[in-house]
């Protein structure tokens, strides 16, 4: 039998629990890079089909066995350029961030390993390849997990923390908790706050990601379109969870790609974001495995 992860549809309710974050900080912010590039469906890369998401092509099914040239290039933009202008972008600013790394993306441009880790900054493992794993072979999810971990490490000298997939199967945050060594796993979508599930009677932390406060609407037909709607969007959900955490803090996730928010049109709308937050001071602006550590230190015991 498949493994079958639990729904919890109750969460924690109206007894929100306090995060007590570093400084009495209303707000734990994390601002996540998903660097993608060059591992997504492509003909080249041994797949049947081209890529058919995110990027600022028009979406469409992917035809089989065709090369599609306009979607290697426009993913090709992020690697080439959007990363770089991102990387300088929060060094510039000061500010800490995750990279949600692909592995075969990686090694592909080993450069970006080595930025990664002159800054600081840290890895959380976004699957060996950027494709989905909905209908995977468990045995073959687990040898892709195990190959992500090790380029992630020999690339960057650091052992990956956090799990992210973004397209998983069923099976995926199990095999996670096989393999080990694994803090948290971020593939939710369903609370505010980091929480703990039990994965075959093993306790296992979750920190939730986001669709909303993403980037990637500029590709879903969502309706943003320009930097001004994205730096809104942001504030918005900046403002309102700062008031809301003079009484009950919560944390708030900001995720990017390089080749969408890297273009010259939009990255404004992030840096200005990036400049409102600063503004701040009740702000813990920290690493996806900053909140980790964070949360096993301050909350070891599940709640009921």
């Amino acid at each position: 039998m498949r493994y079958q992860p639990l729904r919890n549809v109750v969460g924690y309710g109206a007894a929100l629990p306090n995060p007590k974050w570093p400084s009495r900080a209303r707000l734990a912010i994390n601002f996540v890079v998903n660097y993608e590039e060059g591992a997504e469906y492509s003909l080249p890369e041994g797949d049947s089909h081209a890529e058919s998401i995110l990027s600022d092509q028009h979406p469409g099914a992917p035809l089989p066995g065709m090369r599609s040239r306009n979607m290697e290039s426009l993913y090709e933009y992020g690697s080439r350029v959007g990363i770089w202008r991102l990387l300088r972008l929060f060094r510039e600013r000061g500010a800490p961030l995750t990279v949600y790394a692909v592995g075969r993306a990686l090694e592909l441009n080993p450069a970006v390993g080595a930025a990664i880790t002159e800054a600081g900054y840290d890895t959380v493992c976004h699957g060996w390849r950027w494709i989905d794993y909905y209908s995977m072979d468990p045995a073959e999810e687990a040898e892709h997990i195990a190959r992500n971990v090790a380029i992630i490490e020999r690339l960057t000298g650091a052992r990956p923390l956090g799990w992210y997939t973004g397209r998983p199967s069923l099976n995926t945050r199990r095999l996670v908790v096989d393999h080990g060594g694994f803090l948290f796993d971020s593939d939710d979508y369903n609370d505010d706050l980091p929480y703990w599930v039990e994965v075959d009677s093993r306790r296992h932390l979750v920190i939730p990601h986001c669709f909303d406060t993403n980037d990637s609407r500029f590709a879903r037909g969502s309706g943003l379109e320009t930097a001004d709607q994205f730096f809104t969007y942001l504030r918005d959900s900046f403002d309102w969870l700062y008031a809301e955490g003079a009484e009950s803090p919560k944390m708030m996730t900001v995720s990017l790609h390089c080749r969408l928010i890297g273009r010259p049109g939009r990255v404004g709308g992030l840096a200005r974001f990036l400049d409102h937050v600063l503004r701040h001071d009740r702000v813990w602006i920290c690493r996806r495995t900053d909140i980790a550590r964070h949360w096993y230190a301050v909350h070891a015991t599940p709640a009921a």
